[in-house]
């Protein structure tokens, strides 16, 4: 398996040169990719749990690509709804060839607040269908040198599309937890990526997620999670996410999730609060830790 790095891009003390710093000791740590969280109205719910200053996703990793070679980057995940299909398409692309053979992968999702759905002006209630819509026309827009799309929320012809055919083996991986999400990544997604997911849903959802992409005609999304490390000396209790407890449960977890076929483990230092969470060097040291004493990031394998 490899593994990347949820980047922190938001809350007090966040500036350009710490963002760098993450993606650089990130790399030089052995993990392969980083990938930024999406917000654009920080309404006071978003500002609850990632707190202002919040730094855009695709303009955060364009200045990486320039500044930390070598490093994979990706966004967990951007909310489709929040920008016109072809920006999103452009916008992914272009990161895409800008970050040299490392390359780009475009994390997609619905989104979770419905006060900054209602500040951009894009309705709430149909985000599951503009999130499928606009992938289609985000598709569309990678593989066609010129693209028209007829749909319920967007439409143009002949639209002239940069860079393309370039982008068109791009990988989306398709976040969320819940049977939508689910089936979405089966129809739409080079990978199912759930957030703090537990090894019972995990085994529950994989042989549905198969069946559903089977009669879609195409292969199976890989599983590639986001985990949530929050280490303790002590192991935490049965039906807990992945990722929570003691090092020897992250052990288990981690060759759990090679059993079940993960290609790509997403690790997220964050908390969950803008109150539990520690300084920078708090985040290196956990992620130092894991690189230390629970894989080899070189090859993949569990220590």
């Amino acid at each position: 398996m490899r593994y990347g790095v949820n980047l922190l891009n938001f809350g007090s003390g966040t500036t350009p040169k710490t963002l760098t710093r993450q993606a650089t000791d990130a790399r030089d740590l052995g993990y392969t990719f980083a990938m930024i969280s999406d917000h654009i109205a920080v309404t006071p719910d978003v500002h609850g749990v990632y707190p202002a200053p919040f730094y855009d996703q695709f303009l955060l990793a364009a200045h990486l690509a320039g500044r930390v070679p070598g490093l994979r980057l990706g966004t967990t995940i951007t909310v489709i709804p929040y920008r016109h299909p072809l920006q999103t398409a452009r916008l992914a692309a272009n990161i895409d060839q800008l970050n040299g053979d490392a390359g780009f992968i475009l994390g997609a999702g619905v989104g979770w607040s419905a006060a900054e759905y209602e500040t951009l002006g894009i309705p709430f209630r149909e985000r599951g269908a503009i999130t499928d819509e606009y992938l289609a026309a985000i598709r569309a827009a990678w593989t066609e040198e010129t693209t028209s799309f007829q749909g319920r929320y967007v439409s143009y012809e002949d639209v002239h599309t940069a860079p393309a055919p370039a982008a068109a083996q791009l990988p989306v991986w398709v976040g969320g937890n819940s049977p939508a999400a689910q089936r979405r990544a089966a129809r739409l997604g080079e990978g199912w990526h759930p957030f703090m997911p537990t090894l019972e849903a995990l085994r529950a959802a994989l042989p549905l997620i198969a069946r559903e992409a089977e009669a879609a005609g195409r292969p199976a999304p890989a599983l590639v999670p986001r985990l949530q490390l929050r280490l303790a000396p002590q192991p935490d209790t049965a039906g807990r996410p992945l990722g929570h407890g003691s090092v020897d449960q992250l052990r288990g977890d981690l060759e759990a999730l090679a059993e079940l076929g993960a290609t790509d483990v997403l690790l997220d230092a964050y908390p969950g609060t803008p109150g539990e969470r520690g300084t920078a060097e708090d985040d290196r040291r956990v992620l130092e830790l894991v690189a230390e004493k629970v894989v080899d990031l070189a090859t993949g394998d569990v220590r």
